[in-house]
């Protein structure tokens, strides 16, 4: 097991990739070969397991002879996964300076990156496109489709550089920090080791450790672990290691930017979004007390003397958003918090990461939303998620809905790798015990069995529209979920096929789950291109996050493919219009993380019809009626004090919603330009004047 020896006294926090957190993990790993005896000749092979909420799921390969490396890294979780191969070369110094990547990333886009460096000249080419520069001094390349070993070769550099700091290309710098020193036990051999934090690619920091030869023995997330063979019984508590010190950093985040008063505090000079009328109040006065509304007054009424006065200077208060697609973690709660989202729906998780996460944030110690949990309920399968609870036959599916009541769920959620055959006797239970039932298609099932069922709401648009286009042998557990959108362009929405399901869903009431931003991002993503659904605010991002904003999820093979793409977006836009105007409610979720693409979300149902005021509503107001919550929702006295201050009226565009300078999470203040550069992050506006 791994005890804690000695903790850091102090821990510099850094920046991690916000657009593609979810598919990071592949520039992390760990490495098992012994430095103290090898030769520049010898041949040394090192392995290390890819394991995903506690299930090995693939593997790291690395061969090594002197200055030159290969690798081999591939894993697939829930169907999909990279499969990458690298060749390097390294200089005198440690630094790479002949890299080619080669693969496949997690969402199947082709790798083709190499980078090159040749005396003071740099070049590189990636999905982005080519770059180059001359260098005065040492820079390490950040690789932006290289595999998890990349992370070894930048601690080798780093602990020797002055400050553990060098340059990075294309832009940047890299740091490392020690975290603590740890032991391992592994096949009665005691292991010492040290922990360390790596900063300057993206938003959050990136934690693994090292052996006493500083070779490389983890890395490690809530969820995602990279360890050297034989030790994979160490992976849960590294799992809870990682979570630990992303709850300390985040700990002492909410400690220096959290505003708590103990006395009721005012914001003056401002109007409030009516979510019943679609309309601006006039100018007004909102005191909060005790974490809730107290009282709506007169832009001028007289404060009590203790009172706290904020000015709003003539800017709109926004009840604070729901994200109703979320997997949350202590990497986002902060970021959703500051943008705006105060309440989100998980829809599956790391039960135990979920518990203590939801303790933290209750309790005061971490910033983050107020949490609704559905449980997911999942077969064992080869292409299984591993979240939630796995089940390999009805009766422990059944046994999975009563743990999840006797928890205290919200409501379950089914997953792609169940056996559609058990969802009419497990939706039977979850409504008899007052569950919510939500979910994707089970594999070689369709959404019309689902939704006869008695699932109160579908899962992604995808998993309806795959009905009308796949063969029932066809498995919707691989990446054919996506790739078979290519069909959807000849498909007829007046056809039987597809007026039966929405018949159904209509006669139901069931509701829909369209998660439009991934399928945005998943459908017209392209490589060099900036996608559409961050330029309102990707230049306020590091560079790092804007360079990975130009990759493409999909593969694009040629001109057909693009083109499919895009019309099969365009159909997915017809069939949600089709379902708006039948009256099919649509619940507002991103499963991208939410924050700023919770705002896109919303964006994007513009093209469905709504106005910005419509859209305000549904996320805040018609979100809280549907998930029961009465407390919330709307800007109104006795409610929660969840809301959020911007300058302008976003009844005339929602784009205005970016622009936040205050949040209120419970009367607890927030102001986004004090802790955005903390992710390194430009701010949007400045904070309110506040009068103590």
């Amino acid at each position: 097991m791994i005890n804690s020896i000695q903790t850091a006294k102090s821990i510099k926090w850094f920046i991690q990739c916000l657009l593609l957190s979810f598919i990071c993990i592949g520039l992390l790993a760990c490495t098992t070969y012994k430095k103290a005896t090898a030769t520049s000749h010898d041949t040394i092979k090192e392995f290390y397991s890819v394991i995903v909420g506690g299930t090995k799921v693939g593997h790291l390969n690395v061969t090594r002879t002197g200055d030159q490396l290969v690798t081999d890294y591939d894993y697939k979780n829930n169907g999909r996964g990279p499969t990458i191969n690298e060749s390097i070369r390294l200089n005198s110094a440690g630094y790479p300076i002949q890299w080619e990547i080669n693969g496949n990333t997690t969402f199947g886009n082709k790798i083709d990156e190499y980078f090159q460096l040749e005396g003071q000249q740099a070049t590189w080419q990636d999905a982005t496109g080519n770059g180059a520069t001359t260098i005065s001094d040492d820079a390490f390349y950040i690789d932006q489709s290289g595999t998890p070993y990349s992370i070894f070769l930048a601690a080798q550099v780093l602990l020797k550089a002055e400050d553990h700091t060098v340059p990075a290309l294309p832009a940047g710098h890299l740091q490392l920090t020690e975290m603590e020193s740890l032991e391992s036990s592994a096949a009665n051999e005691t292991i010492t080791l040290k922990s360390y934090a790596l900063s300057g690619a993206g938003l959050n920091p990136t934690y693994f450790i090292l052996d006493e030869a500083n070779a490389f023995f983890a890395f490690m997330t809530p969820r995602f672990i990279v360890i050297r063979s034989g030790h994979e019984d160490e992976e849960a508590r590294l799992r809870q290691l990682a979570e630990t010190y992303s709850a300390q950093r985040f700990e002492n985040l909410q400690a220096k930017f959290a505003h708590k008063y103990s006395q009721d505090w005012r914001i003056r000079n401002v109007k409030i979004f009516d979510p019943k009328s679609l309309a601006l109040t006039e100018l007004v006065s909102v005191l909060v007390a005790d974490g809730k509304i107290k009282s709506i007054d007169s832009p001028d009424v007289v404060s009590a003397n203790n009172e706290i006065e904020i000015d709003g200077d003539g800017g709109t208060l926004v009840a604070g958003l729901y994200e109703m697609h979320g997997h949350m973690g202590v990497n986002s709660a902060l970021l959703n918090v500051i943008a705006g989202v105060t309440s989100v729906r998980d829809m599956g998780n790391s039960n135990d990461v979920l518990a203590n996460l939801i303790d933290d944030i209750e309790s005061g110690v971490l910033a983050g939303p107020r949490i609704t949990r559905l449980g997911m309920i999942e077969g064992k399968s080869p292409f299984n998620n591993n979240n939630g609870y796995l089940v390999e036959n009805e009766a422990q599916a059944l046994e999975a809905v009563q743990a999840y009541a006797d928890q205290g769920f919200y409501g379950v959620k089914l997953y792609n790798s169940m056996n559609g055959d058990w969802a009419p006797a497990i939706v039977k239970k979850a409504h008899e015990l007052n569950l919510h039932v939500a979910g994707h298609v089970p594999a070689f099932s369709n959404a019309n069995a689902m939704i006869k069922a008695g699932y109160d709401e579908m899962t992604h648009i995808n998993q309806v529209m795959l009905g009308w286009v796949l063969e029932p042998e066809e498995d919707t557990r691989t990446l054919l979920r996506l790739t078979a959108l290519q069909r959807l362009p000849e498909l007829d929405l007046n056809s039987t096929a597809v007026q039966e399901t929405l018949d159904l869903m209509v006669k139901n009431n069931t509701a829909i789950d369209p998660t439009l931003a991934i399928h945005e991002a998943l459908l017209l993503s392209r490589n060099g291109s900036t996608s559409e659904g961050v330029l309102d605010y990707i230049e306020h991002m590091p560079a790092n996050v804007q360079r990975n904003a130009k990759v493409a999820w999909a593969s694009i093979a040629n001109d057909q493919e693009d083109l499919a793409y895009r019309l099969a977006y365009d159909k997915i836009i017809a069939t949600l219009k089709l379902m708006k105007e039948r009256g099919i409610f649509l619940v507002a979720g991103t499963d991208l993380g939410g924050a700023f693409t919770m705002h896109r979300e919303l964006e994007l149902y513009q093209q469905l019809g709504y106005t910005p005021a419509e859209l305000l509503k549904l996320a805040s107001y018609d979100m809280a009626q549907y998930l029961g919550h009465k407390d919330r929702g709307a800007i109104e006295p006795g409610h929660l004090a969840d809301f959020f201050l911007i300058p302008n009226d976003p009844t005339k565009d929602l784009k205005a919603i970016k622009t936040i300078s205050m949040v209120s999470r419970g009367g607890v203040l927030y102001f986004p330009s004090e802790i955005y550069p903390e992710f390194g992050i430009k701010p949007f506006v400045e904070s309110p004047k506040i009068k103590q």
